[in-house]
């Protein structure tokens, strides 16, 4: 049956990826959790390089998303974006009168049918659901709604103090979701203030659902730790704790004597890739003490290896290179724009920043980055 439904998947794609929201980040090509958490960052960055400006940011949270989905409501939503009806009839089939049971030890429960939602671990959920939430978007040029599947972000960029756009969105966004069968979970949702201005005052809480959502100091997003000061030393942290955690294992196959090679093998893919998860992110803005406690990680493998292994700011720069390739060479990637060619077609233009947060942001930096390889060439 997962065979059939990758082949359904593939067809959904095909049909379906050119109409969907441009801010939904999830399960499409050339775009990843990443560049989600760096275009919300340079959306922020960007509004904050102005005076008198600061961001609410939103992270919401649904309850049981995926079992939530109506099928004859997600019928009409795939009937709107082309799919064709036969299929349409398909996947309705396929999520109406599921028989579900629980087991528990031994003990088995009577079967129940279930006409919502979509199950668990099924290939085609995430997309069923992104396709369920295409028409979730913000109306406002200053409120930015992100989606990665069911994990949605809405980001106010406030001037002035004037929240009411920002408001506005999150009241419709209560409304969408009661319209279609969503639950927001108030007591997971939760909202943090970016404000560097020296004469700020205290927010309004946010309401949603008659419950008053908390402001948070720091929240993981999308995986990587993000802090109001929009600094990222609790992230380094948490990387840090992690990669020393796993040097113990690599301690471990020296002394069985496993191979040079193999051990460089188990250092990339259990250790290197977690000094850097999402460092295209937060690496051009780490404080070069944080920096250097990553490095001193890689040093102490290499001791435990016997060889030489490539520093953190290499990884940086090939990883950069890499993304900003990915998001250059596809112009409905939602950050293409960014990357403006010159009129000699040889580099890039540099983007205006007037803070050195912004500057040192992934957007920024990777310009620079992409410009330099260029001018070697």
């Amino acid at each position: 049956m997962k065979s059939f439904e990758r082949l359904v998947l593939s067809h959904l794609k095909e049909i379906t990826d050119p109409l969907l929201d441009p801010l939904q980040f999830a399960y499409r090509a050339n775009r990843s959790a990443d560049d989600a958490v760096n275009l919300a960052l340079h959306h922020i960055l960007q509004h904050l390089d102005s005076a008198g400006t600061y961001a609410r940011i939103l992270f919401v949270d649904f309850s049981s998303a995926f079992n939530t989905i109506i099928p004859a409501l997600l019928q009409e939503k795939l009937s709107q974006l082309n799919v064709p009806d036969s299929t349409c009839r398909w996947i309705t089939d396929f999520l109406s009168d599921r028989k579900q049971h629980v087991k528990l030890g031994k003990h088995v429960s009577d079967s129940q049918l279930i006409s919502t939602g979509s199950p668990q671990g099924c290939v085609l959920s995430p997309l069923l659901f992104s396709l369920y939430t295409n028409s979730c978007t913000s109306s406002h040029q200053s409120v930015k709604l992100l989606k990665f599947a069911d994990d949605t972000t809405l980001i106010g960029l406030i001037s002035d103090g004037d929240e009411s756009a920002y408001r506005w969105e999150d009241d419709h966004l209560v409304t969408w979701c009661r319209e279609n069968n969503l639950e927001l979970n108030a007591v997971k949702t939760v909202e943090m203030v970016v404000d560097f201005r020296k004469n700020s005052a205290p927010t309004t809480p946010i309401t949603l659902c008659d419950s008053t959502i908390d402001t948070v100091e720091s929240f993981r997003f999308l995986g990587t730790i993000i802090s109001q000061d929009l600094k990222w030393e609790l992230n380094i942290n948490s990387l840090t704790k992690k990669a020393q955690q796993r040097m113990y294992f690599l301690r471990q196959l020296k002394k069985f004597n496993l191979p040079r090679t193999m051990m460089v093998q188990f250092y990339s893919s259990i250790i290197e890739s977690i000094l850097t998860s999402s460092i295209t992110i937060w690496y051009a803005r780490a404080t070069a003490k944080d920096k250097g406690r990553l490095q001193r990680v890689i040093r102490s493998a290499e001791k435990v290896i016997g060889c030489n292994l490539p520093p953190l700011q290499d990884l940086h720069a090939s990883r950069t290179l890499r993304r900003a390739g990915k998001i250059v060479a596809d112009p409905s990637h939602p950050s293409h724009g960014l990357f403006q060619t010159l009129p000699s077609g040889r580099r890039l233009r540099s983007i205006r920043t007037r803070t050195s947060r912004h500057k040192n942001s992934f957007f920024p930096s990777a310009t620079g980055l992409v410009n330099k390889a260029k001018s070697r060439l």
